[in-house]
């Protein structure tokens, strides 16, 4: 049996699945003020490198990304800490906190995720969002990331799991395309064909993430890590370091 819940306005009812998933577009917006656009995660040194030169190339770098490094990490991860908080496991969202920073393989990427992570908190803050003892909430960790604070927001808004992923994973396409679309450059019909080009990919990737064990966790990408890494002596910059 499946229950609907409905929230009544003056005018109308209002269901609670309609507002999650407008709450939902809302936090994968890029107009959502919290700077990701200065982030490219590597992709600008992968272009300054020679290693992705065009629409195919950027194609398979971004599957390879997803299978190897969004798949069994973020996104998991994202299932996990949402299912912490819903809980209200303080202990469990330390740990998967925590094991995330571990595994940001350079300085800019751990940066990134902290940056993000605290611009989200204080975005949520100012709205009166954030989690709050008093009302039994988790505590926050003493560096909550940015997966963290995305879950929290997901969870806060009512947003099931699945479609939380699907939500993350598609703000990390759009982002990397915007990049490609900046530095590269990628006219924006190829991002569009990207876009279709991955889609499946990306259903895929959350089934994946949502079937594997604690001990299949981990990403592996030692050419991102590699090309974020040159990124800070890079000559020319468009993007954070």
């Amino acid at each position: 049996m499946t229950t609907t819940i409905i929230m009544h306005t003056e005018s109308q009812p209002v269901v609670a699945s309609d507002l999650a998933l407008l709450g939902l577009m809302q936090l994968i917006s890029p107009a959502l003020p919290i700077g990701a656009f200065a982030w490219s995660q590597g992709l600008e040194s992968a272009f300054e490198l020679g290693w992705v030169r065009n629409e195919q190339e950027l194609g398979e770098w971004l599957e390879g990304v997803l299978d190897d490094g969004l798949t069994r990490c973020e996104l998991p991860l994202l299932a996990r800490l949402q299912n912490c908080w819903a809980k209200g496991d303080g202990e469990g969202l330390t740990f998967w906190n925590d094991w995330l920073h571990a595994n940001r393989e350079t300085a800019e990427l751990s940066d990134e995720d902290t940056r993000l992570g605290l611009a989200l908190t204080r975005l949520l803050t100012s709205l009166s969002l954030q989690p709050q003892a008093e009302l039994g909430h988790a505590p926050l960790p003493e560096e909550p990331g940015y997966v963290t604070m995305f879950a929290w927001a997901a969870h806060q808004r009512q947003v099931p799991v699945r479609q939380t992923l699907l939500g993350f994973v598609w703000g990390w396409l759009e982002n990397q395309l915007a990049v490609a679309c900046k530095a590269m450059p990628l006219g924006h019909t190829a991002a569009q064909r990207l876009n279709e080009q991955l889609r499946p990919k990306m259903v895929a990737g959350v089934e994946t993430a949502l079937a594997l064990t604690d001990e299949q966790l981990g990403p592996i990408l030692p050419g991102l890590a590699l090309g974020s890494a040159q990124h800070e002596t890079q000559y020319s910059r468009l993007f954070r370091s």
